[in-house]
C-alpha cells in the first residue's frame, strides 16, 4: 500500500449542552469538584480528546449497521477506524479539540475560570430525600464553549470510490453525533454538540515536496 494523499477535515464543534468528559484527580480537597472534566496540563482550559471523538464516532456508525462489538466491525468502519484483530492500516486521525473562545469564557460568571459545576443528587425512593453519599457536584464544559476539531483521513492508493465512501461515511458520524451526545450523562441532557464551519482539504503526497 502506498499513501498518495491526506484529507484534512477542519471546523469547530460548539457546546449546545453542558459538556462532561471525565478527567482525573489523584487529590481531591475538602469542597472540591467530585467529577472534574479534562483539562489540558499546559493551561488549565477543557479539550476534547481525540480519543472520545473517535470513539463516539465509530460507536453511532456501528450501532446503525448493528454491530454489538469492535470484532464485529465490517467494512467500511474497519477500514477508516482500523482494527486490532485484522490487518488493517487505521486510515482516521483525530487530534485532541482545544477551546476557541476562551477569552469570552473567562468572563461569564461561572464557579471556575472555564467551567461550571453542577449538582447532583440521588433520591431514596422509599424516602423521597437525597441518599447517604448521593449529593455529589459535576463539572461540565458551559453551552457556548467552542472547540476546534482536526482530523485526518489518510488514503492509499488511488480510489476515488474508496474516498468517496470513507469520507460519506465520517460525515454521517458527525450528523449523528449532533442528534446524540458526545461524554457521559447524555440520557440526562449533557453533551449536544454542533458542528460548525466544515471544511475539508486534499493534500497529495506530492504536495508536501514543494514549496
Amino acid at each position: 500500500m502506498k499513501l498518495v494523499k491526506k484529507i484534512i477535515l477542519t471546523g469547530q464543534i460548539e457546546v449546545i449542552t453542558g459538556l462532561h468528559i471525565g478527567g482525573s484527580s489523584t487529590i481531591m480537597n475538602i469542597g472540591e469538584t467530585d467529577l472534574n472534566v479534562i483539562k489540558s496540563p499546559k493551561n488549565g482550559q477543557p479539550i476534547i480528546p481525540g480519543s472520545s471523538l473517535k470513539g463516539k464516532l465509530r460507536s453511532l456508525l456501528a450501532k446503525i449497521n448493528g454491530y454489538q462489538s469492535v470484532d464485529e466491525d465490517k467494512e467500511p468502519l474497519v477500514s477508516i477506524f482500523g482494527s486490532s484483530k485484522q490487518d488493517v492500516v487505521t486510515r482516521l486521525i483525530v487530534r485532541d479539540s482545544y477551546l476557541k473562545n476562551d477569552d469570552t469564557i473567562k468572563e461569564w460568571e461561572m464557579e471556575n475560570t472555564y467551567t461550571e459545576v453542577k449538582w447532583e443528587n440521588t433520591i431514596d425512593r422509599k424516602t423521597g430525600t437525597t441518599m447517604k453519599g448521593g449529593l455529589r457536584q459535576l463539572e461540565r464544559v458551559p453551552q457556548g464553549a467552542m472547540f476546534g476539531y482536526e482530523m485526518v483521513l489518510d488514503m492509499y492508493d488511488l480510489d476515488v470510490d474508496a474516498e468517496k465512501k470513507y469520507l460519506e461515511e465520517i460525515k454521517k458520524a458527525m450528523k449523528l453525533l449532533e442528534d446524540d451526545y458526545l461524554g457521559g450523562s447524555g440520557t440526562r441532557g449533557y453533551g449536544k454538540i454542533k458542528f460548525h464551519e466544515n471544511e475539508d482539504v486534499h493534500k497529495s503526497v506530492e504536495s508536501y515536496a514543494s514549496n
